[in-house]
């Protein structure tokens, strides 16, 4: 449904999608709490079964689930010129947020209390990956239709995103058609062959193939891409140090708007201000791509069997990704202070239960108060 004629005007949708994308901290789960209480309880412009409806169409999509429910919204309400325009207002503030602040941390020689602060921050970044995955499992297991192969397509994504991160995308893909394949012909038990795909080794090429995982081929939430951007960014290409990856997850969580905005970061550590905007250009131009082409069949995309199955396999792999990259993520801290401050983020996240923006500001504040104090550094 094409619904130009209808609904707020497009000044309106700029203005309330670009306030969501302002003060929208917190991930996901923030997101879709202040799109539903503008477009459902507030403002009424949809209901609330059509909106839930969106959520769980946008969840079987590869990509940042809550950028698409984000222009879904707004195509809903004024048409594609409505998802273009509201889509980029929800993008665009935390992009230049984003890009300052990797500006700042990825400088050459930046002060020892913002050094620190991004140390301290990036320190904490493997806590909080494991409890956005272990958040994800318990829906994902209802969903399965198979303990054993939901165990097994977790195992494989933890493993993958652990030991061969560069690969991971085509795990998640190969978990996902294998699921597919077995609803088809159950009696099958063969692998499913997967095809490799090289953007070279280095340049313009290989910053939009990193970027291009992470829109298009990424499923799980926002810290799946992590594993499908840390080998290429630190190991492969050598854009920056592990330190200055963890740095720029941590900036991705703490900033308004989606996460998979970190992907911005990478393109800055790899080519600068332009690099940063090609990297969130083609890492948010599936969102746009899949609402501006295929919002109108998302009734049938509920419906079909074969992308629910797909998501059955590629969804616990991305979860076990998730998980999995605590490893790489905590092996990349070099000071012992960093350590504890990790120990300190997981008790805050798992016994006391805070939130994921509160931990990392209190870990980027340990760290500034060791970078003020003379402290060692990364």
């Amino acid at each position: 449904m094409d619904a130009e004629a209808a609904g707020p005007g497009l000044l309106t949708i700029a203005r309330e999608w670009g306030r969501i994308g302002c003060i929208g901290f917190g991930g996901p789960p923030a997101h879709i709490a202040l799109l539903r209480q503008l477009c459902v309880e507030r403002r009424r412009w949809l209901d609330g079964h059509e909106f839930e409806d969106a959520i769980a169409a946008c969840n079987l999509l590869p990509g940042p689930a809550s950028t698409q429910l984000a222009i879904f919204c707004a195509w809903r309400l004024r048409g594609r010129t409505g998802a273009l325009i509201g889509g980029a207002c929800f993008i665009i503030p935390g992009l230049l947020v984003i890009l300052v602040l990797a500006a700042l941390f990825l400088q050459g020689s930046p002060p020892d209390v913002i050094e620190g602060a991004g140390a301290g921050a990036g320190a904490a970044v493997a806590a909080v990956a494991v409890q956005a995955g272990w958040s994800l499992l318990p829906d994902s297991r209802r969903r399965s239709p198979s303990t054993l192969r939901w165990t097994a397509y977790l195992a494989a994504g933890a493993i993958s995103a652990a030991t061969v991160g560069p690969w991971l995308v085509l795990v998640l893909v190969g978990c996902g058609a294998f699921e597919v394949m077995l609803r088809r012909a159950p009696g099958v038990g063969a692998l499913v062959p997967v095809m490799a795909a090289s953007a070279g080794t280095g340049g313009l090429a290989s910053l939009a193939w990193v970027a291009i995982k992470v829109g298009a081929l990424s499923y799980g939430g926002g810290f799946v891409i992590i594993p499908l951007m840390q080998s290429d960014a630190v190991d492969h290409y050598h854009w920056m140090t592990s330190g200055q990856f963890l740095n720029a997850v941590a900036l991705g969580q703490v900033t308004p708007g989606p996460v998979t905005q970190t992907v911005a970061v990478v393109g800055y550590a790899a080519s600068g201000v332009s690099g940063g905007l090609l990297a969130a250009l083609i890492a948010f131009a599936p969102s746009f791509a899949f609402i501006l082409l295929g919002a109108s069949r998302f009734d049938r995309l509920r419906a079909d069997a074969d992308a629910k199955s797909f998501l059955n396999g590629a969804g616990p792999a991305a979860i076990g990704a998730i998980l999995g990259t605590a490893v790489p993520l905590a092996g990349a801290l070099t000071e012992t202070w960093q350590y504890a401050v990790l120990t300190g983020a997981a008790v805050l996240l798992f016994v006391v239960r805070r939130g994921v923006v509160l931990t990392l500001l209190a870990a980027g504040a340990a760290g500034a108060a060791v970078g003020l104090a003379g402290g060692p550094l990364p």
